[in-house]
């Protein structure tokens, strides 16, 4: 039956590829050069997996909605056969990787998740680690301390090993690595966590009652949301994330089943295997040097899967969390960091042993970062041909233009399309997210804001890919995790280029042909208002504006479950003192 479902998304993965790259070359006008043309095919086809892959796997996931009655039992059996009571016998380490945080903040978070550890009555098989690879003397005394108190409050109820590195050598991997070597042989799993993550008790042992349940399983990875949040940035970027995320991993799941995804936080290992077979080679960098692995999770995964493991995903939401970056600056300080990792895959490739599925996750990984060149070469080359011809049909047919248009659209919202369909044909799930309207409307939004965003990504890859050739890294340093406004002149400085090409090639297609322009404002409208984007998504006013309105509300904002109330968010405070305004009104 696998082996029948990749078969069948190969075929159909292929046959769109096809169809989209033949509609492009019918779209073209027989009076475009064929050298010209042939560019615009090559650089469409690079751009397509990534498009194809989302848009098959969130169709699957669609109709699996409609036609199965449980969609998880299909794609994940196993959850189906436990009833998430059974005994915890197996031995859990739980890791938190920090690096120059906010004691305070990690504090509260752990406080938290040790306490709806201990109330499950499962503490004596679990053990807290905080792996610090802090290098600011200041912040590392006062995690010392922090950390000491709180295995000191725990004893004898939840261990606590507080340690800390002052070089960290191999970044997240190696202090994985470190703890490995000094406690691993001590347990069975480990649930890794980041710094931005907080999961429930509940949680951490379903995973672990999964793990126990499946000797073959060697990662275990769940379903990550967006912590509710006060940016709106955060609030825009997370609201897609959480429409797009389940159907786009539920299809996946589908088909790719014990060949899946780990993302490096929020999930669960098996940790003899992992010691023996996931170590990460050394990979060498632009002058042939070697470097240590930086985005080392789907190395593992692909790993544990050639040592025989299976490494899967729960396609489900399930109390577990993490924070988004409050502003449009801090997110591209991150994107940019994976897309350095991602580029190091190419030299993975050709290692020996690698399931044909985990080469596939290694390929689209890469092209996740490495088509955003594709699509600003793209769009630049379409428009100065449109600019060149004699009349835009010289160039297109309008009406196949604007089917290619309307069609690569639908594939690239397709994930949050099915997700927002979920959430419309279901009252229940309308009510959680604030009633039809409201949630129409901030699907509204997001989508314009998703429009705007892309081809800022597009251009913000392009450049420092580019970059890479000569040396540039992305570093490593703590993210900026509390809401900020961004200074015009810091958002100026990052995005100027984005709106000189945009002003560039508007200017090019109004004094040309201006009836066009609004078709290419689908790509030249994000670049243009990159800065404004960065500055007003940014303001504290924006965000209470949406929190006043419940716009891009997630249901754990509306209606706040237990667990989340520990870490005491402001946006809940915002939301309490809201609904406590209008009762005494």
């Amino acid at each position: 039956m696998l082996t029948g479902r990749r078969v069948l998304f190969g075929v159909l993965a292929i046959l769109s590829f096809v169809a989209m790259l033949a509609l492009l070359r019918a779209a073209l006008s027989r009076e475009v050069n064929i050298w010209a043309a042939g560019a615009l095919l090559i650089l469409f086809a690079i751009t397509l997996p990534w498009t194809v892959v989302g848009f098959l796997n969130s169709s699957i996931a669609f109709l699996l909605g409609l036609l199965a009655r449980d969609p998880l039992a299909v794609v994940l059996p196993l959850v189906a056969r436990l009833n998430m009571t059974e005994p915890i016998t197996s031995s859990t380490a739980v890791v938190l990787c920090i690096r120059n945080e906010t004691p305070t903040r990690l504090e509260r978070n752990l406080e938290a998740i040790m306490r709806g550890l201990v109330d499950t009555g499962a503490g004596k098989q679990l053990h807290i680690y905080v792996l610090s690879d802090t290098n600011d003397v200041v912040i590392g005394q006062q995690e010392q301390h922090c950390f000491d108190a709180m295995a000191a409050r725990w004893q004898g109820r939840l261990a606590l090993t507080y340690r800390r590195r002052t070089d960290n050598q191999g970044y997240k991997a190696g202090n994985i690595a470190d703890f490995c070597a000094r406690w691993g042989h001590l347990h069975d799993f480990v649930v890794t966590l980041d710094a931005d993550s907080f999961m429930t008790g509940h949680a951490i042992l379903r995973l672990v009652r999964l793990m126990q349940a499946n000797p073959n399983l060697g990662i275990l990875q769940g379903l990550v949301m967006g912590l509710p949040s006060t940016s709106g940035f955060t609030r825009l970027f997370q609201f897609g994330m959480r429409l797009g995320m389940r159907p786009y991993t539920m299809g996946s799941a589908w088909w790719q089943a014990d060949c899946g995804p780990y993302w490096g936080h929020n999930a669960a290992i098996r940790i003899k295997p992992f010691i023996e077979h996931c170590e990460l080679p050394l990979l060498p960098d632009h002058k042939g040097s070697p470097r240590h692995i930086l985005s080392h999770d789907q190395v593992e995964a692909v790993l544990m899967r050639r040592a025989g493991f299976e490494v899967r995903v729960i396609p489900q939401e399930d109390e577990s969390w993490e924070e988004n970056p409050p502003t449009l600056v801090e997110y591209v300080r991150r994107d940019l960091r994976w897309c350095e990792g991602n580029l190091q895959y190419l030299h993975l490739l050709s290692m020996p042993g690698l399931k044909f599925l985990s080469r596939y996750q290694l390929c689209i990984a890469i092209l996740m970062f490495l088509s955003s060149p594709a699509w600003i070469a793209l769009s630049v080359l379409t428009l100065v041909m449109l600019c060149l011809a004699p009349a835009p049909t010289a160039f297109m047919h309008e009406g196949l233009g604007i089917a290619l248009l309307a069609t690569t659209l639908l594939m690239w919202y397709m994930p949050k399309l099915a997700g927002a369909f979920d959430v419309l044909l279901r009252a229940g799930e309308r009510r959680r997210f604030g009633g039809g309207l409201r949630f129409a409307t901030s699907f509204t939004l997001e989508m314009l804001f998703s429009l705007l965003m892309t081809p800022v990504t597009w251009l913000n890859h392009t450049i420092f890919i580019a970059g890479l050739v000569f040396g540039k890294k992305a570093g490593w340093t703590a993210q900026a995790r509390d809401d900020h406004s961004v200074p015009l002149l810091t958002a100026l400085r990052q995005f100027w280029p984005h709106t000189l090409l945009g002003a560039s090639l508007a200017a090019a297609v109004w004094s040309t042909h201006p009836t066009s322009l609004p078709y290419a404002c689908v790509m030249l409208a994000g670049l243009l208002l990159s800065v404004p984007l960065a500055v007003m998504t940014s303001w504290p006013s924006f965000g209470r504006l949406l929190m006043r309105w419940q716009l891009l509300s997630l249901p754990e904002e509306l209606s706040p479950p237990l667990a989340l109330q520990p870490l005491d968010l402001e946006v809940l405070r915002f939301r309490a003192a809201l609904k406590a305004k209008g009762a005494r009104e």
